[in-house]
């Protein structure tokens, strides 16, 4: 196993650890992915985010084979869907984080682009936010929807289900996901008093100096 390999293993069981600690998804919920030169590493399916071992993460190859480690999560045609349209993707979460949980299953929740421009942080590292319709747990038509999604966007809400973001690092993908669900707090706590969200013009603005 490379350093660079041994380093990544840690940095996921560190992160999933963090994430699980702060409530960021509960019991066995969410799933992580990060891009090695010669494949993939998944967290095993069934596994607590905060209860990762690294010589337990799943090892997948480039061609999708399970070569070590655990079985990976039953979601990784969810991460295998993303890297496919999205080549410069190092890594990949998903969460089932409880206030954009919440915003997935509000019938108020615009499926074009599911938050509010709250705050220049979110549009800088989210962008914008669509959400995918609702499919089964398991049901490969989820990766078709989110495939057209994911060329254009870095994130997406799934229906009655959860976030997903893409980033260029593993630390990224997770800071990203962060400011995705505080800004879901935020929203959710604002809902019935008047808000001043970013204007059109600002958020151009932003979304022209940092490109997602």
């Amino acid at each position: 196993m490379s350093r660079a390999e041994s380093t990544l293993r840690e940095e996921i069981c560190s992160l999933g650890r963090s994430m699980f600690d702060r409530r960021l998804t509960p019991g066995s919920s969410g799933n992580i992915s990060a891009r090695l030169d010669d494949g993939w590493l998944m967290t095993p399916t069934g596994s607590m985010l905060g209860e990762l071992e690294p010589d337990r993460l799943a090892k997948i190859a480039p061609d999708g084979t399970h070569l070590s480690g655990d079985k990976p999560t039953k979601e990784t045609f969810l991460h295998m869907a993303v890297y496919e349209v999205r080549p410069q993707t190092e890594a990949v979460v998903h969460l089932h984080s409880s206030y954009s949980v919440a915003l997935s299953v509000m019938e108020e929740t615009d499926p074009e682009d599911a938050l509010p421009p709250i705050t220049a942080y979110y549009v800088m590292r989210i962008g914008k936010l669509p959400m995918v319709p609702y499919f089964p747990p398991g049901d490969k038509g989820l990766a078709d929807a989110m495939r057209p999604v994911f060329k254009d966007h870095k994130a997406c809400l799934l229906a009655n289900h959860g976030p997903v973001v893409a980033d260029k690092s593993l630390r990224d993908a997770v800071g990203a996901m962060e400011e995705l669900e505080e800004t879901a707090k935020l929203h959710l706590m604002l809902r019935g008093i008047p808000v001043r969200t970013l204007t059109p013009q600002q958020v151009a603005d932003l979304r022209e100096r940092f490109p997602i």
